[in-house]
């Protein structure tokens, strides 16, 4: 018996050892090009050295050994190739997937770092030209260059108005801070949405008076209750609503206009800005966007946060924020899910 096993080995490293080295060289090169290959040629090489040191201790003579072993061979076969070839597959699959979510990661994140840096420059250039002119406004006054009361008032409403800016600036980076934090924790209750149209409408009904806008609600009796947190939606709506008043000319109108549609609470703001380039309504709630005018800071435009606060508190509320051109201007269309169709009385809304 050992005699014969000792026979046995060699003839069969004989025969097996160079399918083994073909099977790899083979293995090798399928790894380059196909997963799928690569599984199913490593199911093969196993059986073909097997197959080929059965046939190499037989003497290459038929023999009913011989035939059993090829017969098993083939059944282990018609088993383990077609499971190498779905587990191939499916490798392949999840390895493409997670090349192309590393890649969108990749993107995402060189994203999101370009939008850091451009807010970071634009808020600087915006903040740098206030405080210039506050600090020259406050050494004229502190040298004495300017004495005459009248002089020295107008000075001080300066200092006064563009220090506002700048808070009006760093309350921005606050909200939106707040609005994109992982840890943004809203208190949802049932508010009727006449009522946080009614708050956001009183406190830009003076911006709104000074530009000459009239902002109008269409039968605001008749809307519904939304889900949500008051003070962040109230914020949103007012950011709509500022936007909506910069971007409409003196004796133009803000329509305002509310309902149910498939289970959802939506608001319309429909402004006066005579429409957004076609190239520019994906990029409207861009962080610092202010669309193609200069960038040189005044009384009217903010820093480009006001819609991106408004569309990411509509987000943390389970909600979105589109728009899209309308008649004479654009509309931008909130929506937020529903605590029930029924229309809850509001207080009514003021009209500015």
């Amino acid at each position: 018996m050992l005699t014969e096993l000792a026979r046995a080995v060699p003839l069969a490293l004989l025969f097996a050892l160079p399918v083994t080295v073909v099977g790899g060289l083979l293995l090798h090169r399928m790894r380059r090009r196909s997963i799928t290959a690569a599984m199913t040629t490593l199911a093969l090489v196993p059986l073909a050295a097997a197959l080929g040191g059965v046939v190499g201790v037989s003497g290459l003579m038929y023999t009913p050994q011989l035939v059993g072993t090829i017969a098993v061979c083939v059944v282990v076969g018609l088993v383990t190739v077609p499971v190498a070839w779905w587990l191939g597959s499916r490798f392949a699959r999840e390895a493409l997937w997670q090349r192309e979510a590393s890649a969108a990661e990749l993107e995402t994140v060189r994203r999101g770092e370009r939008a850091r840096r451009e807010l970071v420059a634009w808020m600087s250039h915006d903040l740098r030209s206030p405080l210039a002119g506050i600090r020259a406004m406050t050494d004229a006054l502190a040298d004495g260059v300017v004495r005459e009361p009248a002089e020295v008032e107008d000075y001080l409403g300066r200092i006064r108005r563009e220090s506002n800016r700048m808070a009006g600036m760093v309350e921005d980076l606050f909200q939106l801070s707040r609005a994109t934090s992982a840890g943004l924790t809203l208190r949802l209750v049932p508010v009727a949405l006449g009522e946080l149209v009614s708050d956001a409408v009183a406190a830009e009904a003076p911006a709104a008076e000074a530009a000459g806008v009239r902002i109008v609600a269409e039968d605001p009796e008749g809307w519904p209750v939304v889900h949500g947190s008051d003070a962040e939606l109230t914020r949103a709506i007012r950011n709509l609503l500022t936007n909506a008043i910069r971007h409409t000319s003196a004796g133009g109108r803000v329509v305002l206009s509310g309902g149910m549609r498939e289970g959802r609470v939506r608001l319309g703001v429909l402004d006066g800005c005579g429409g957004i380039p076609a190239e520019d309504l994906d990029r409207v709630f861009d962080v610092g966007f202010r669309g193609s005018a200069a960038r040189t800071p005044r009384e009217g435009p903010g820093a480009g946060l006001g819609l991106a606060i408004a569309r990411a508190f509509a987000e943390a509320h389970g909600g979105s924020l589109e728009v899209r051109n309308q008649g004479p201007g654009c509309l931008f269309e909130l929506s937020l899910p529903g605590l029930r169709p029924e229309p809850a009385p509001p207080r009514a809304v003021a009209q500015a």
